[in-house]
């Protein structure tokens, strides 16, 4: 792709919120794309990847990518909201409607494909159903500014999943593994809404708060170099207050490691370790002192803090680097491609998986995760230099041409 062909991809991608200039707003939408191509790879590296059970750099970056990349494909979630209904400022009027009823139809798709992807059988935890439904419950809040988002943020990370684990033990307790029947569970095959809300592999309720930061940031001037050192330094502190606190917790809490150990059923790593990895498992609901771990998909406030801290340093970066440095933005540019089309790479690596028949998750040789991430990357950029978005993408879009009936 030409350097004109970018900018017009820009204008016509971002318009009326297009940056400062063509060059410098040109590595900032490449900076958000290769965040985005980033979290897709973080999430076939948990899927397709080595078991990080076999140790060394591979079994490190295995187990560096399990829930971080989720939580940052949640957090730039809110980032695209921001972006659909007004970057600078949000939209008014019938405008403001418009984007509202688009992001209302793009959310009921994400639910309708991510239950069809879960009723295919695939052992993929599905997370598009869960990733409409936080359009839905964030929505209400697209008109608030950076400073208001962040204070919400902050205030829902400290308060749903303390929530999240009253609701789960109350539900565990009412039998058949939480499952309260009827309507609330249906499809039978799929997430219902109380799996969605509570007891899914990413409960609302505990991810909400990821797509909330991440349309705060949104709202922020990312051209200022002194917002983007202020958010890196804030993404660097929240990391360390999330994992540095878990690692304190666990160790200095009398207790707290060995009911871990206790209480865990599908890992055999040491609990001590639930500071940051998922080697001891995942929380039973049975003591408390899971509330104290920030290792993925624990869902408490010490690792969503954690791994909202990852996300704001990630998408910093690949900011600054794509916006600072042209050679690094052509660099970057495949693995952006495959950012720019994320809904077309998750869907393929889950289709994938079925055509090849591979339906266990226990740990893959690394010759198939570089297999799929290399034709996903190699598919991007052959399609990004005929068409502006990805074939998912565009039927989406597609989809919400309805919204400009809306008066």
């Amino acid at each position: 792709m030409t350097q004109n062909a970018a900018g017009a991809q820009l204008a016509a991608r971002t318009a009326p919120e297009a940056f400062t200039t063509a060059s410098s707003s040109l590595g900032r939408l490449i900076g958000v794309d290769l965040a985005r191509g980033l979290a897709v790879f973080g999430m076939y590296a948990a899927h397709l990847g080595p078991d990080p059970s076999e140790g060394g750099t591979t079994g490190f970056l295995m187990e560096l990518s399990h829930g971080r990349s989720s939580a940052l494909f949640a957090f730039l979630a809110g980032f695209s909201i921001v972006l659909i209904t007004g970057r600078r400022a949000p939209k008014t009027g019938r405008a403001g409607r418009q984007a509202v009823a688009k992001v209302v139809i793009r959310a009921v798709i994400l639910v309708g494909l991510g239950t069809a992807l879960t009723m295919s059988g695939t052992p993929v935890e599905v997370i598009l159903a869960f990733y409409g439904l936080y359009f839905l419950l964030v929505l209400p809040l697209y008109r608030l500014g950076a400073r208001p988002l962040a204070i919400i943020a902050a205030s829902t990370v400290v308060i749903l999943p303390q929530i999240l684990y009253v609701v789960q033990r109350a539900l565990d307790s009412g039998g058949a593994d939480g499952d309260p029947g009827g309507i609330w569970a249906w499809p039978a095959d799929a997430d219902g809404i109380v799996s969605l809300l509570f007891t899914g592999s990413y409960p609302a309720l505990a991810w909400i708060p990821f797509v909330i930061a991440g349309m705060a940031v949104a709202r922020l001037d990312l051209a200022s170099t002194t917002v983007r050192i202020r958010l890196a330094v804030t993404g660097g502190a929240l990391a360390v207050l999330g994992y540095g606190g878990s690692w304190l917790a666990l160790h200095l809490v009398h207790g707290a490691a060995a009911a871990i150990g206790a209480s865990s059923q599908d890992g055999g790593g040491s609990p001590l370790s639930a500071w940051w990895s998922d080697s001891v498992g995942y929380p039973t609901g049975d003591t408390p002192a899971w509330l104290l771990a920030a290792s993925p998909h624990s869902e408490t406030t010490l690792s969503v803090v954690a791994s909202t801290g990852v996300a704001i340093v990630v998408l910093t970066a690949c900011i600054a680097a794509t916006d600072a440095s042209p050679r690094f933005r052509g660099l970057a540019r495949p693995v952006a491609a495959v950012g720019a089309m994320s809904l077309t790479a998750y869907v393929f690596h889950i289709i994938g998986m079925q055509v090849l028949g591979i339906d266990d998750l226990s740990g893959l040789p690394l010759h198939v995760l570089l297999g799929f991430i290399a034709a996903m990357t190699v598919f991007a950029t052959l399609w990004s230099r005929s068409f502006r978005r990805g074939p998912l993408e565009w039927l989406l879009g597609r989809a919400t041409k309805f919204a400009a009936r809306v008066r």
